[in-house]
């Protein structure tokens, strides 16, 4: 061990106890990645073995018409500007059944702030895709999506209803976008208009009183301070414990946490250097050391890029996520949209990092293929 400050925390990891904040900070500042990396890949072993989770999915991007300007974002376009595009009902169904055919088990639909379209798009959306492809999960619409969806509605203040009439339509659960970084100083900076993490906690919350599972995310490596990522971690650690102690009535809960780097390129922040490969290591790994009731930490592939993905599966990762196919909001290397791995080269990747890879669903159940047909395995059960 090269940093002593680490050995009290090492023997809380070992001990199975919770870290404090104090020693989040100390694992963010310390040099010794090694070390953070075995505390790390220790607690991983102990939930998941040595199984890495992919799943066969597809995104969608409905539109990049938004009504906020986000400093960090290079996805948003305004009505008529140059590369804005939305998506009609029947184009997006056409996606999902040609993910179908490909074997897809989950669609993740996301998209901007759109100011025009009314709220009867979305359930329309959600309602045409079951009942086109009724075996696909549908993951959409994240918190500031939502948020976005009661207003629209003319119910800002019922997003127990709003979400009660999208899983009705047929969503399946949410995903963690939007949460960026839990700092009212930051989000005002670098978010202007974005809601804040009071009420990004809130939409996942009633999502997790209805039964909803949910994912987080972290945006890291801009404006942020190591200090602001603590407190994170720690807003998200406070708010599974009370999804967990809800969970025996029913509730659903957080599934994953997926840290996100920044990327600066084409964005209003394009002069911040962005986050270095030892620090996006050395944030999945205390993602996993910090979040001590989340069962899964996903280094998803397109922003951590392959390779890394490969090498964070000793530093606590269990998941990267999956075939993907079109993903418009960041293009890392100078991607386009077009950004694929197919099956055999997701497997061959964690096989190649010394790891068995295992196709899941978007609950985290094992999934059994032949070809483009699926099932989930019958009597397994994995924790989520």
């Amino acid at each position: 061990m090269r940093d002593e400050a680490l050995r009290p925390i090492a023997e809380k990891v070992y001990a199975d106890q919770r870290l404090s904040p104090e020693d989040g900070l100390t694992l963010l500042r310390s040099r010794d990645i090694w070390t953070i990396g075995e505390l790390a890949n220790h607690v991983r072993q102990k939930l998941h073995g040595r199984i890495a989770y992919y799943n066969v999915n597809r995104h969608i991007n409905y539109t990049n018409i938004c009504a906020l300007s986000c400093k960090f974002c290079e996805f948003y376009r305004k009505k008529g500007q140059d590369g804005a595009y939305e998506d009609s009902v029947e184009q997006i169904v056409e996606h999902a059944q040609e993910a179908a055919s490909a074997g897809a088990t989950e669609l993740h639909i996301v998209g901007g702030l759109h100011p025009f379209l009314p709220f009867s798009y979305y359930t329309d959306m959600l309602a045409a895709i079951r009942n086109a492809v009724p075996a696909i999960h549908i993951k959409a619409f994240t918190a500031v999506e939502i948020v976005h969806l009661a207003r629209i509605s003319k119910r800002p203040n019922d997003l127990a209803g709003v979400l009660n009439d999208l899983k009705a339509a047929g969503l399946g659960s949410l995903p963690g976008g939007g949460a960026e970084v839990f700092d009212d100083r930051v989000h005002d900076e670098a978010f202007k208009g974005k809601i804040r993490s009071d009420k990004w906690l809130d939409v996942h919350r009633e999502a997790h009183q209805l039964g909803l599972m949910s994912n987080a995310t972290m945006l890291y490596g801009h404006i942020e301070s190591l200090e602001d990522r603590v407190h994170h971690f720690c807003l998200l650690r406070e708010a599974q414990d009370e999804a967990i102690a809800n969970s025996e009535s029913g509730g659903g809960r957080f599934q994953t946490i997926i840290p996100l780097p920044f990327f600066p390129d084409g964005s209003e922040l394009e002069h911040l250097p962005g986050p270095s490969g030892l620090d996006n290591l050395r944030m999945l790994a205390v993602s996993r050391l910090m979040l001590d009731n989340f069962a899964h930490v996903k280094a998803f592939w397109i922003m951590q890029t392959l390779p890394m993905s490969q090498v964070s599966l000793d530093f606590g990762v269990d998941d990267l996520d999956g075939t993907v196919v079109w993903y418009d909001i960041t293009k890392v290397g100078g991607a386009d949209t077009h950004q694929e791995v197919g099956v055999n080269e997701l497997r061959q990747a964690i096989i190649e990092a010394g790891y068995n890879p295992v196709e899941r669903d978007t609950l985290y159940r094992p999934v059994e293929r032949d070809g483009a047909d699926w099932r989930v395995a019958a009597g397994i059960e994995v924790g989520v």
